[in-house]
């Protein structure tokens, strides 16, 4: 289900990107865009006019990071060197706050633009992302009509808020990594009816949480970090046995819909909203 619900969102913003008009511009929009960071290959590939957006990273084409895979299965693939990027002559190269800091000054230093991308702690930095996309790619009509359908979307699951007292969500990464209450999770778990664990424990920041502390908070969910096949010891911490004394449910999984800032946050909400109805 969950599939179709995110094909179907994906499909419409595509389609609000492709359709929306070029505006006036002082200067052409680039027409030679690549990409060297997983959010801004996403954010790109949502709203890049066709054949604005040359290349994108490896990454975005692994289902388990990236909401639009199969997308970036049609765009060539790069890996984040100053040096393959220069040979494929970009005029703008879209990177993350924590890309290597070392190609972005050698890229600079070459005189191609790097326009650089907070990542999203909350749905108003989204939202501010998919802006300055539609800015910096000449497409700004379309991530207007991008951010005006995520609030549409955004209020119509706000309106349906379940009743009752709020039950307490953690999440659980490897090394028991857990996302603070001031974050894109924190987000997303609150808008799906959840108060965040973080919260309760003051912890604003994401931090480690031992595990002990974790079994003694039993909280009513917690939500797993995706743990890949040959994975390293830093993830045994999800299959530890005292996790089995947890009298909450420890069925959710962190999905591709939570790692950018994108749309795709909702279908996350979404997917803890259903689990929650289940429960009840």
């Amino acid at each position: 289900m969950w599939a179709s619900v995110r094909s179907s969102s994906l499909a419409f913003m595509l389609a609000a990107g492709l359709a929306a008009s070029v505006p006036a511009w002082a200067e052409p929009a680039p027409a030679r865009v690549v990409s060297i960071n997983l959010c801004t290959d996403q954010l790109a590939m949502l709203l890049a006019a066709p054949g604005q957006l040359r290349s994108v990273t490896m990454l975005a084409r692994d289902p388990s990071v990236s909401v639009l895979a199969e997308l970036a299965q049609g765009y060539k693939v790069n890996h984040g060197k100053a040096e393959e990027i220069y040979l494929d002559r970009p005029d703008l190269v879209l990177a993350g706050r924590y890309t290597a800091q070392t190609t972005v000054n050698m890229l600079r230093d070459l005189g191609i633009r790097v326009e650089i991308f907070e990542p999203a702690q909350s749905f108003a930095d989204l939202r501010a992302d998919i802006l300055q996309m539609g800015q910096v790619l000449g497409r700004d009509r379309a991530a207007a009509e991008i951010v005006a359908a995520f609030d549409t979307r955004l209020a119509q699951l706000q309106a349906k808020q379940p009743e009752g007292p709020r039950p307490v969500a953690a999440t659980w990464s490897a090394r028991g990594y857990m996302s603070g209450s001031q974050s894109l999770a924190a987000e997303i778990i609150s808008t799906a009816g959840y108060d965040h664990l973080a919260e309760r424990l003051g912890r604003k920041g994401g931090s480690f949480l031992p595990l002990e502390a974790l079994v003694l908070a039993d909280p009513d969910l917690v939500i797993e970090g995706h743990s890949r096949a040959g994975h390293a010891r830093s993830e045994e911490v999800l299959a530890h046995p005292a996790l089995h004394v947890l009298t909450g449910r420890k069925a959710a999984v962190q999905t591709p819909d939570w790692v950018c800032g994108l749309p795709a946050v909702l279908d996350a909400v979404e997917g803890l909203r259903t689990g929650q109805e289940g429960a009840q």
